[in-house]
């Protein structure tokens, strides 16, 4: 499992444990799995897709940055 954390100016959009998180990299979708490489990337406008033990989630964003770390995902991000 994957803990995931997505921040916005507003508030936190969501804090928990996830199976996969997609999210709208400059050169296009990519997909964070268990045991990804270490990663710092710039986002750009489209969705975050997530699955959890409650299914699979959406949250439009407008741009933003990810970071990977040991199995810890954090995204602050600009949520439309």
């Amino acid at each position: 499992m994957l803990k995931l954390r997505i921040v916005s100016p507003e508030n936190v959009a969501y804090d928990g444990e996830v199976e996969s998180v997609k999210v709208p990299g400059m050169l296009g979708n990519f997909e964070i799995l268990n045991n990804h490489a270490p990663i710092i990337s710039a986002l750009q406008k489209g969705f975050v897709e997530y699955v959890n033990s409650d299914g699979r989630h959406q949250l439009h964003i407008n741009g933003g940055f990810v970071e990977v770390q040991k199995n810890s995902v954090s995204l602050c991000v600009e949520v439309m």
